[in-house]
């Protein structure tokens, strides 16, 4: 049987998949493209196959990655897993499966690597002579509570380290996956070592369905806010990203529902469009909203000053212009009404970190 998900002439919507095609990744040295040669036809009544997670273990050369951008308010990150199952469609680390000579399309979130020695290769960064205690954050660009983490446990061994050696981090997630480490978090939250976000673009379940199949409900991130706030885990929002005449609407009530569960802290961001995002992107504007399709990318361009996409520092993350500025002054109104700090207001304990000792052969006997 003809695999229609990799049929470039016909995208079908997958359910369960945001990427309704595996289009080739820049770098790659051959391009293909399907052609129906008559006997397709006879499949178009058939319903698109659901191709199935495959998981890479791999063991991480590094695990610790620096950036100096001055978009972000973190220095230091780590993902311990590479692509990313919740599958959304507007993930702006879907290029960097390219670098992997795969597609940012279907197998960015189907074809994903796990780092399983992350927590072991952290324990020998943490211990070197030079090291510099900085926060450092867990899902700058994958998720790290994705589904996956259920059988792989890697964020968990993770913050097992950081929490045995004092070391203070952040946390961006869209899964309530998160509660089941409060055990660990509770306890670093005491010690002012964690905050942790969570991200939801709207409160539309079905919307929400198409735009980030295998995340959490908006509903139920709502929920794991109110969570960890109860248990003393500060834990804010991010709506994050803001999607123009589609997701947009929603703001002041993300915003009101996260303030109703604990949240006092908020940021937000605008769609970012970079590399083969901008076509799978238009591509799933086309199947599941046609009819809003060339308003949404209209707003977008005007945003990005005529273009799909734009790379600059300062002002990648919020846009320019007049309907960039409107998003701004509604998301500041209502982060008056309802008492919300800024993201980069934080501050968390770096005096508490204690290096672990450097691994031995001799272990632990002198």
């Amino acid at each position: 049987m003809l695999d229609r998900s990799m049929d470039t002439t016909s995208p079908t919507r997958i359910k369960g998949r945001g990427a309704a095609s595996n289009p080739e990744g820049r770098f790659e040295p051959v391009r293909r493209q399907a052609e129906d040669d008559g006997w397709q036809s006879a499949l178009l009544d058939e319903a698109a196959p659901r191709p199935s997670t495959q998981v890479n273990e791999e063991r991480a050369r590094s695990i610790i990655s620096r950036n100096d951008s001055p978009d972000v308010p973190f220095e230091q990150s780590i993902n311990p897993y590479r692509g990313c199952e919740h599958g959304c469609i507007y993930c702006f680390a879907r290029p960097s499966h390219a670098y992997l000579n795969l597609s940012p399309g279907l197998d960015f979130e189907t074809r994903l690597f796990a780092k399983t020695n992350a927590a072991e290769q952290l324990l020998r960064e943490l211990a070197k002579p030079g090291y510099v205690c900085s926060p450092i954050n867990l899902g700058a660009n994958t998720d790290p509570y994705q589904p996956i983490e259920r059988r792989y446990r890697l964020t968990r061994a993770i913050l097992e380290v950081l929490a045995a050696t004092g070391h203070p981090c952040t946390i961006v997630t869209k899964n309530a996956l998160v509660e089941r480490d409060l055990d660990l978090l509770v306890p670093m939250a005491e010690k002012r070592l964690v905050q942790v976000f969570i991200s939801c673009t709207q409160l539309d379940n079905r919307l929400a369905a198409k735009l980030e199949p295998r995340a959490s409900a908006p509903h139920r991130r709502i929920q794991a806010i109110e969570a960890l706030n109860a248990a003393g885990v500060s834990c804010g929002v991010l709506v994050a990203p803001i999607i123009p005449a589609l997701t947009d609407r929603d703001m002041e009530h993300v915003l009101e529902a996260a303030a109703q569960a604990g949240a006092r802290v908020a940021g937000y961001t605008v769609l970012r469009l970079p590399w083969e995002l901008k076509s799978l992107f238009r591509e799933w504007l086309e199947l599941n909203v046609p009819q809003r399709a060339a308003h949404v990318m209209s707003l977008i361009r005007q945003m990005r000053g005529g273009r799909d996409n734009d790379p600059e520092f300062r002002t990648r993350m919020r846009g320019q212009g007049p309907f960039a500025e409107l998003l701004r002054r509604r998301f500041e109104v209502a982060c008056r009404r309802h008492g919300f700090r800024r993201t980069r207001d934080l501050r968390l304990d770096c005096s508490r970190f204690a290096p672990p000792r450097a691994p031995s052969p001799q272990g632990e006997l002198f």
